[in-house]
């Protein structure tokens, strides 16, 4: 498989260290209170699987997603390949819990098993099988790899991802691109991708980074630009998912959770000198710390204040 020309926007390392520097503060709270943080693993969890079936397609809404795992009961109107959707990436999560543990190491197998559960209960004849023939991507602007050389590539990718000494961040985000990019699977490549890319950053301590169905359009914008070897869409969307799984997890535990607004709550603050499109515009770019609920931006008034003083140090 071809590596070169793998590039990114050099600026979003600064948010690269903000995240690890969180993800220190979270490992500083060791050992964590139980209660709290099987509540939060609970909802991030229910989010995780709404998320990744509806970016697929999958007509569930949160709430339905929730009754299912949590009832067991069938929603009106839904058909059954998706209830067993749910369920099914419901039970690929729990595995890839139990392989997250530090220095864990990739293998083609893990990512068989996990496409086995995807698929499990709707398309058996192809769970966990490596694809024997061609594939197109509707939308996609490239064509996958020839069916015999799958294998070959994705022993590759397991290796490289093995052995490369980038940060996970950015390792993570190349691996999901060049996994989507090989096409192993007939069906359930997107769901499968999105469990294992994270098994690799649950490993190394990161709570899961979910790529929310109302970014699906740049979702799908990103990976097309890595295709061309521009990989900074691709890392800015991991950052962004995975800023926000952090700052829930330390709003709860420190109590600040609620010090995060809607962006336009915050620039009405006079000590906020920015509008609010220009603080729109440092939160899409990862260049505060902020996250999204819905289609709307959330961030807090110490964030911005950091990023102002950070410009005065300049």
């Amino acid at each position: 498989m071809e590596w070169k020309n793998i590039t990114y926007d050099p600026d979003l390392e600064s948010s690269i260290i903000r995240i690890n520097e969180k993800k220190d503060q979270l490992n500083a709270l060791r050992p964590l209170p139980a209660i709290v943080i099987q509540k939060i693993k609970e909802s991030l969890t229910i989010e995780w699987t709404y998320n990744s079936n509806s970016i697929e397609g999958n007509t569930l809404s949160l709430n339905e997603t929730q009754i299912i795992l949590e009832t067991g009961i069938t929603v009106k109107g839904k058909t059954l390949r998706e209830h067993f959707e749910v369920v099914n990436h419901q039970d690929a999560i729990d595995h890839i819990e139990k392989l997250a543990k530090p220095n864990y190491k990739l293998s083609s197998g893990d990512i068989c098993d996990v496409h086995k559960f995807v698929l499990d209960r709707i398309e058996k004849d192809y769970a966990g099988r490596i694809r024997s023939s061609g594939v197109r991507i509707t939308g996609a602007n490239f064509t996958p790899p020839n069916a015999r050389l799958v294998p070959e590539y994705l022993d590759d990718l397991v290796n490289w991802c093995n052995t490369s000494n980038l940060d996970v961040i950015i390792k993570s985000a190349i691996f999901h691109h060049r996994f989507v990019w090989i096409h192993p699977f007939f069906d359930g490549n997107g769901r499968t991708v999105r469990l294992i890319f994270n098994l690799l950053l649950m490993s190394e301590g990161f709570p899961p980074a979910i790529i929310l169905r109302t970014d699906r359009k740049k979702y799908y914008d990103a990976l097309n630009q890595a295709n061309k070897g521009n990989y900074s869409k691709v890392i800015l969307l991991v950052i962004q998912s995975l800023e926000r799984s952090l700052d829930i997890y330390l709003g709860h535990l420190n109590n600040t959770y609620d010090d995060f607004q809607s962006i336009q709550n915050i620039v009405q603050d006079p000590e906020i000198p920015y509008g609010q499109e220009y603080v729109s515009l440092l939160a899409r770019n990862g260049k505060i710390s902020a996250f999204k609920e819905g289609r709307n931006w959330l961030t807090s008034k110490k964030a911005v204040l950091e990023y102002i003083e950070s410009k005065k140090s300049l």
